[in-house]
């Protein structure tokens, strides 16, 4: 059983077949037993996300475009750990964003995968490990002391 934070881009792979989706679905298994974290904002980019990959296409497409946001949005009621997003956490990120240059949504992803870090540190608990499939977000995760998965690496 590990702890895991999935920022959107690795989520995205669970419900859209590309390079890191088998890999990412592992992660899912019920046998693994393993604790999935995901921020609040997730719900949105990554139904954004679903939908927009999906738009101008044909209505197989569309449809099965429809059902992975369905699918999606059942896991997250159900299955992730939702970690609320409050001003501190947004005063954290924008220190985040400056230091690492990062967008804003990515520097909100590792603002609340640190706060997560730093609660598991202070009751004992395992290392959480961050899940992104964005480079630059990667390498400030990794300098901010996170162990860092990229599914990419994993085809």
């Amino acid at each position: 059983m590990f702890p895991y934070f999935l920022d959107s881009s690795s989520l995205v792979k669970r419900y859209v077949k590309e390079t890191g989706t088998a890999w990412v679905i592992n992660i899912f298994r019920p046998r693994s037993h393993n604790q999935i974290f995901v921020a609040e904002i997730t719900l949105a980019e990554v139904v954004s996300a679903l939908t927009r990959r999906h738009r101008g296409l044909s209505a197989s497409s569309l449809n099965y475009g429809k059902r992975a946001v369905a699918r999606f949005q059942r896991a997250f009621d159900t299955k992730f750990f939702k970690v609320r997003i409050d001003l501190t956490t947004i005063r954290e990120a924008t220190l985040l964003a400056k230091k690492h240059f990062l967008r804003g949504y990515d520097a909100v992803q590792l603002a609340v995968a640190l706060q997560i870090e730093s609660e598991r540190k202070i009751v004992g608990a395992s290392s959480l490990i961050f899940v992104s499939a964005d480079n630059d977000l990667n390498n400030a995760a990794q300098a901010e002391g996170l162990s860092v998965e990229n599914p990419n690496n994993y085809p």
